[in-house]
């Protein structure tokens, strides 16, 4: 089964439940173990641009926005 679509999918299989599980198990994205998409940001969930010194977990934009707030200055 190849769709383009997934809510086609769940649409045709929502009479068959047991064909569904199999194909929810089988289909599921992958749980990462390592590289890029591991680190998130706490706050929007964003992969790229990621601080993770300090123990903030936050994207740039995010630490822009809350950076005052968690002691940080701006030095310009």
């Amino acid at each position: 089964m190849s769709y383009s679509d997934y809510r086609k999918v769940f649409k045709q299989l929502k009479a068959k439940p047991a064909v569904l599980e199999k194909y929810k198990k089988h289909n599921a994205p992958k749980e990462r173990k390592f590289g890029i998409n591991i680190k998130r940001c706490v706050r929007c969930g964003r992969t790229g641009a990621h601080i993770a010194k300090y123990g903030l977990h936050l994207c740039r934009q995010c630490f822009r926005e809350i950076a005052t707030k968690v002691g940080f200055k701006k030095y310009s």
